[in-house]
């Protein structure tokens, strides 16, 4: 299985070359908010230090959300434009899998840290979703908290949840949702959870 495989969701920035069950990776925690900038010149490292031709690779997987507005969409739209220039399928993978798929078994609560009071979560039992991906108050996780282990790429306040790798966690999700790659790259969309601040405030 050969994939390339980035994340530009969050703070982090993550880019995961998988070619003949050797990985490359290049994971910068606190990219912020130079994932424009930076994400082809990774890409194009990884390429050229692992010496891998992309016609090579079977597809490419992108983490669609929940995040940043503006990381998703950067994510989203360099990897389907290297679907159709490569004419390779695309995989779409969420911010939560990539937090839940680091602990395969029990119910697990993917949590992120949405400011101001606020996460999104999505919950997991042995990795099948079982409480949709929502926007909702930190009183509200503290509640799923008594079901579910929280897990998240940081400390969140006021949270006792566990802090996993997301970059881990992508190869997993990746490798076990193979299968799901599609050619419609119309199907590969951002999982906008709530509206952008700017579409809150018309």
């Amino acid at each position: 299985m050969n994939y390339l495989a980035i994340d530009t969701c969050g703070r982090n920035l993550t880019v995961l070359l998988s070619k003949d069950g050797k990985d490359s990776l290049y994971f910068d925690p606190d990219c912020g908010v130079n994932h424009s900038t930076q994400i082809m010149c990774r890409v194009e490292d990884i390429i050229s230090s692992s010496n891998v031709d992309l016609n090579d690779i079977d597809f490419f997987a992108v983490v669609v959300g929940a995040g940043s507005f503006t990381g998703i969409r950067i994510g989203v739209a360099t990897i389907k434009a290297m679907c159709f220039a490569y004419g390779k399928p695309c995989l779409s993978i969420t911010s939560f899998d990539t937090l839940a798929y680091n602990k395969p078994s029990g119910n697990v609560l993917a949590v992120i840290d949405a400011k101001h009071g606020s996460c999104y979560v999505s919950g997991y039992t042995d990795l099948e979703n079982s409480y949709p991906p929502s926007f909702v108050d930190k009183s509200v996780v503290k509640d799923l908290s008594k079901t579910y282990t929280l897990v998240s790429f940081e400390k969140i306040s006021d949270l006792d949840v566990e802090v996993v790798s997301v970059a881990d966690g992508l190869k997993r999700a990746v490798e076990r949702q193979s299968d799901m790659a599609t050619f419609n790259l119309d199907e590969i969309v951002p999982l906008y959870i709530r509206k952008s601040q700017a579409e809150e405030g018309r």
